[in-house]
């Protein structure tokens, strides 16, 4: 083989793209070394072997032994050189560049791996360091917040000192001051005292010299023997009329007319058909520093001078001016410049306008109004309630017959008036459940609601009502409401006391049952409501409320029986009042429960099946003063005579019996009436319609001292449900008699 010297640039390419100078070298040194017998066989051997393991792992000794391998470190120079004739340069260009690359690389790889924990390091020694630092900071600005708290705590302790120091001081400046006027007054109200003391002790002894002079033989009234208080508390009772006479009567009765604190409440309207302006003016301009409560009630004759005589009363809490005809917007105007301490306001069934309600919030203090059935004013009249400084101290407030209000007029009272607590809406056949929803939408604090005669709320009212915490309810004349209502009672009510309901047909047993485990309720009212049995009366009297309760309608609730009378008489021992008006199926058997009963005072048993056993039973009652047996067609004179033979019906009760119904008790006579004149000393009203066996002539005798007294001797009319002679009547008998029928007489 010639030498590759002198050989062309592409032949020397050609043998170093394909390794030949590394693969001839792996051979030579193979043979050389090994020596082998058959040269040929064993290069072709070594061939296979080179291209199995790939020219990539070709080394010089690979194809030598272990053994025959040099002791000595290869050098940069190869044997080949002498053998090809190449230079150094030419054998290892490409090896040295790859070298170089590698070794550059791994340079650089420690170099930078070098500078990245240097880095990292002095990374995490500028954290660290960062870390302290802040804490430091951290600790002297709290050192120094602390320092500053502490001072601050210091100052504001001594200004405290100094502050109570300083309220003491003029706490006691104050008292001293108001020591001072309360000593001034008292000592001015003494002087004063004691000169009207003289003056009566002066006038007395000249009214007892007059007396001794003219040798009169009339004697003083025993009245006058009577403390100064003592008259004065009588005189209170008086209305005016009769006070200008007893001031007619003496002197000293005269002088104690004139005392002061008999004109602090004044009504009027107990002399309504009499009163004129000229009295009033008379009366106000007297007396107006002293006047609280005005009542001027029906009085419709009265006009502008009465009213301006009102505005001079600069003390009035109380005003009622219902039913004054002549009231008007201007005679209000008047009136608010005047008075402006009212807390009590009455203006129904008054002719007002929108321009008295704007004048209401010049009443800063008012807490009641009443703008029952005043049909004028609209609904932007009731905007002014929330206007400047309002009614936002008004609690109570009538809107009864006030028809003409809408869902738009009750927003603006709930956006005026929300401190609302006790609503009264009767007479309103517009009422609706929007209306309501309006008001509690803002007037949280409802505790009491009156919407009588409203029959087009529905237990939606309730749910809204649901957020208040009521206390009382009075809903009559509804066939909308239904157990339900209840339902929503005893989840949101648990406190209520009051619950009025009559005439809701829709109210069963089942609402009573719910409302059962309610602890105050007081007062129960389900008159008219017919589906009412023993099946809710009897749960309900045995629940929570049974012990404490204290008045029962069950008017006409004909499915009550003796069952629910027995029960109430065992459980409700605090029971004063109790309604079994119409009551069918009541009998003596109930009534006697009752006769047990120490609490109750009024008592109603008007068309139950009652005898005259059941009223002797009765008789061990000892404090009943309303007694009503009516239409009890099997009543006899027995059954109220005060004897010992007949138990003494009403000989305990007569003792405080004030009033007593027995119209209708067809067998009635004479007797009756004067065993009641000589048992019931005090007896005040009795009613003896359609008692025809009861003369008038004993009526005058024994009933001349009654305050009221109703009698009628004609036949029972025939929606009682029998004849003069207590047989029952068909419905034939029924329509037949009608005609035929008188009105009673008085």
């Amino acid at each position: 083989m010639e030498s590759l010297r002198t050989a062309s640039p592409e032949l020397r390419a050609y043998f170093s793209r394909h390794d030949l100078l590394d693969v001839y070298e792996v051979l030579l040194c193979a043979v050389i070394g090994m020596r082998p017998e058959d040269p040929l066989k064993f290069l072709e051997e070594k061939l296979r072997e080179i291209m199995e393991k790939g020219l990539d792992t070709v080394l010089w000794c690979m194809c030598t032994d272990l053994s025959l391998h040099p002791k000595f470190k290869r050098i940069s120079e190869t044997y080949l050189s002498t053998v090809f004739g190449l230079g150094v340069e030419q054998l290892v260009t490409e090896g040295c560049a790859k070298a170089w690359g590698f070794y550059s690389r791994n340079l650089m790889k420690l170099c930078f791996g070098g500078w990245l924990k240097y880095h990292l390091l002095k990374k995490n020694k500028r954290q660290k360091a960062e870390q302290k630092v802040a804490l430091a900071v951290d600790h002297y600005n709290m050192k120094i917040v602390r320092v500053i708290i502490q001072k601050w705590s210091m100052w504001v302790n001594i200004h405290k000192q100094k502050r109570t120091l300083a309220v003491t001081r003029l706490q006691q400046i104050f008292n001293k001051l108001y020591l001072n006027a309360v000593v001034k007054a008292w000592h001015a109200e003494a002087h004063s005292s004691s000169e009207t003391k003289a003056y009566f002790e002066r006038l007395s002894k000249e009214s007892q010299k007059e007396c001794c002079e003219s040798n009169d033989l009339t004697i003083r009234h025993e009245t006058s023997s009577l403390p100064e208080q003592a008259l004065l508390q009588i005189f209170r009772y008086v209305n005016l009329v009769d006070l200008a006479r007893c001031a007619q009567v003496s002197q000293m009765w005269m002088l104690l007319t004139q005392n002061s604190s008999l004109w602090s409440d004044i009504n009027f309207s107990a002399v309504r058909h009499k009163v004129q302006d000229e009295m009033v003016v008379n009366v106000l301009q007297k007396w107006c520093p002293y006047v609280l409560h005005l009542n001027l009630r029906g009085c419709s004759s009265l006009q502008c001078p009465t009213f301006k005589s009102i505005s001079a009363c600069k003390n009035l809490q109380d005003l009622n001016l219902s039913e004054c005809q002549g009231l008007n917007d201007e005679s209000m105007r008047v009136i608010s410049e005047g008075c402006r301490s009212l807390l009590y306001l009455n203006l129904s069934y008054t002719g007002i306008t929108n321009g008295t309600l704007r004048l209401l919030p010049s009443f800063p203090n008012l807490q009641h109004l009443s703008l029952a059935h005043c049909r004028k004013f609209t609904d932007k009249g009731l905007l002014y309630l929330g206007t400047g400084k309002g009614c936002h101290k008004l609690i109570y407030l009538d809107l009864s017959g006030c028809i003409q209000i809408s869902v738009d007029g009750f927003r603006n009272i709930a956006s005026g008036c929300t401190g609302i607590q006790n609503l009264l809406i009767n007479q309103m056949p517009t009422l609706t459940d929007r209306c309501i929803q309006a008001v509690v939408e803002k007037c949280q604090q409802i505790t009491s609601v009156v919407f009588l005669d409203s029959p087009h709320l529905s237990d939606t009212t309730f749910k809204a009502l649901a957020e208040c915490k009521l206390v009382k309810v009075s809903i009559e004349g509804n066939n909308q409401i239904t157990d339900l209502s209840f339902k929503l009672m005893s989840k949101c009510c648990p406190y209520i006391k009051h619950i009025h309901m009559a005439d809701c047909q829709r109210i069963t047993d089942a609402g009573l049952k719910m409302i059962s485990p309610l602890k105050h309720i007081l007062v129960l009212n389900v008159a008219n409501c017919i589906s009412i049995s023993d099946e809710g009366v009897v749960p309900f009297v045995q629940g929570s409320s049974g012990a404490k309760l204290r008045e029962l309608n069950l008017t006409n609730c004909i499915h009550v029986t003796d069952a629910s009378v027995t029960e109430i008489a065992q459980r409700c021992h605090e029971l004063t009042y109790l309604n079994l008006c119409h009551c069918e199926n009541v009998t003596d058997a109930g009534i006697e429960a009752l006769g047990n009963m120490l609490s109750l005072i009024s008592l109603d048993i008007s068309g139950t099946r009652i005898s005259d056993m059941g009223l002797r039973t009765l008789g061990c009652q000892g404090k009943i003063k309303e007694l009503s047996i009516s239409e009890c067609k099997n009543i006899s004179d027995t059954g109220i005579q005060m004897t010992d033979t007949c138990i003494k019906y009403l000989a305990a009760a007569c003792r405080y019996l004030h009033f007593l119904d027995v119209s209708g008790c067809i067998h009635l006579t004479d007797k009756a009436l004067k065993y009641l004149w000589k048992g019931c000393e005090q007896l005040q009203v009795l009613k003896m319609l359609f008692c025809r066996n009861i003369t008038k002539q004993a009526v005058l005798k024994y009933t001349a001292k009654l305050e009221k007294r109703e009698h009628s001797d004609a036949d029972p009319p025939s929606w009682l449900g029998y004849d003069r002679d207590g047989n029952i009547l068909t419905f034939t008998q029924t329509h037949a008699l009608e005609p035929e029928q008188t009105n009673p007489s008085n």
